[in-house]
């Protein structure tokens, strides 16, 4: 964590971009790993997170004018545009600032930077009467199914925040850095990637209910056990075609049951993220009991329709963060059945790490294993798995809880991105084997993922000083 700090405190102390004369506010969020629950967040579904070692880290500081001045060092290694001034009032509108964002692929990665501070205009106008400067760097690899962008969020977020003299943390945090994925950069996650970035912690995992946002007590996984990740190689966008397909098909069958029920659903505004409720699940698929699903719902909704149906027969669409397309076909019977089932898999997986580490069997080690491999399956079956995440769940099913591979499964948004692999403490060489035969095959050694971070929360704020 230190290299940032100094390559700042060296800046600082310069005068090169920071000036010596005013304070500077660090701040620190980690990327996230979907162990279980994945795409099950929007839905209302527990969801069972952990942080990663890499991370995105943010320095800001106050400036004696109304200049927006951002150098970002990734941008700049990846080719896009590494240094962006503003004015404080070209924040002033969403709508600008999306527009300036979206101008070029150099520029995309701003949506996330002056959303933050779009945001901080329009929520704490009295606070916001200078401009400012932001210097960050990260190490968390993009679109791998990691969270990068909420990393990016958190930190800068949680950094310009300080430095304004507005504390944000916790559930307020995160939900400000989803609004502004879910407006700014318009992405239709959900706050589980927010949240663990925010208040996930080194060797432990957070348990959260999506509904929309109840953290539970940290769980640290048993000593038995370890996780990992691989990363497959394939590309993952919140806002790619496959998972927007996916998230509205489940919101498609949950209005087909309402509608089925006479229930109303009605729109919620009451927080800064709107959502759909209903008088019976309160707009959660994941309140929807497995057996009743089964039993009254699931052989009536179709198997797949297009857009253009579903508008016809059950329209409107109750999602505020995805379209649904005329000429698009739906799998709305896999992607309702995936919200309900999900929900009770992390609950059992949660459930059993939780136990007393006397509990800990071979019988349940493997059971935990399993219910990872259940959640792949139902990715596939949702569209969104991909061969290269396959090829990777058949080499660790190769190795097996024998050589002390219980379980994995693709993570996130899922349609690529990054495999988590739960194994056995002392289970190296197996994972080296399944990284090399990957290897092997690819002809490209994967990223691999070991080790986990504090989130923002825990790093907090590191302030210099005149």
């Amino acid at each position: 964590m230190r290299p940032f700090q100094d390559t700042v405190a060296q800046l600082w102390q310069r005068g090169e971009f920071f000036s010596p004369a005013a304070p500077v506010a660090i701040a620190r969020a980690p990327g996230r790993l979907d162990l279980m629950g994945g795409n099950d967040d929007y839905t209302g579904g527990l969801v069972f997170e952990a942080t990663i070692r890499e991370a995105t880290w943010a320095a800001a500081q106050l400036r004696p004018d109304r200049r927006v001045l951002v150098r970002n060092e990734t941008a700049q290694a990846q080719g896009w545009q590494g240094l962006v001034e503003r004015q404080l009032s070209d924040l002033a509108a969403a709508d600008d600032v999306r527009a300036w964002a979206g101008r070029s692929a150099g520029t995309r990665w701003t949506a996330y930077v002056l959303g933050n501070l779009h945001y901080l205009v329009k929520h704490y106008r009295d606070r916001i009467t200078s401009g400012i400067q932001i210097y960050l760097d990260s190490d968390v690899p993009l679109n791998k199914g990691v969270s990068s962008s909420a990393a990016v969020e958190v930190s800068v977020m949680k950094a310009a925040a300080h430095a304004y003299g507005i504390e944000l943390a916790g559930l307020e945090l995160a939900e400000a850095c989803q609004w502004v994925e879910n407006v700014i950069a318009q992405s239709a996650c959900g706050i589980m990637d927010q949240i663990t970035s925010v208040l996930g912690d080194e060797g432990h995992i957070l348990p959260l209910v999506c509904q929309p946002c109840i953290p539970e007590d940290l769980v640290r996984l048993p000593d038995a056990v370890q996780c990992w990740a691989i990363d497959s190689g394939v590309s993952h966008e919140v806002s790619g075609l496959e998972y927007e397909a996916a998230r509205a098909a489940a919101f498609m069958g949950y209005k087909m049951i309402c509608d089925w029920e006479g229930l109303p659903v009605t729109r919620d505004t009451s927080r800064q993220i709107p959502r759909y409720t209903d008088p019976r699940w309160n707009g959660y698929l994941a309140n929807l009991a497995r057996s009743v699903f089964h039993e009254r719902y699931e052989r009536r909704l179709p198997e797949q329709m297009t857009g253009a149906d579903f508008l016809r027969q059950a329209g409107p669409h109750v999602d505020p963060y995805t379209a649904v397309h005329d000429d698009v076909t739906y799998a709305i019977r896999a992607n309702t059945r995936y919200a309900v089932e999900e929900n009770q898999r992390v609950q059992l997986f949660a459930q059993l790490a939780r136990s007393p580490t006397s509990a800990h069997s071979e019988r349940t080690l493997a059971l935990m294993g399993d219910l990872m491999y259940q959640s792949h399956y139902a990715y596939s079956e949702c569209g969104l798995g991909a061969q290269r995440t396959d090829q990777l769940i058949a080499l660790a099913r190769e190795e097996g809880p024998g050589r002390g591979i219980l379980g994995a499964k693709i993570t996130g948004g899922g349609a690529g991105g990054t495999v988590a692999i739960l194994g056995q403490t002392g289970a190296e060489d197996a994972l080296e084997r399944i990284i090399n035969r990957y290897a092997d095959a690819t002809g490209q050694p994967p990223y691999v993922f070991a080790g986990s971070s504090p989130g923002a929360d825990r790093f907090g704020i590191v302030v210099l000083r005149p």
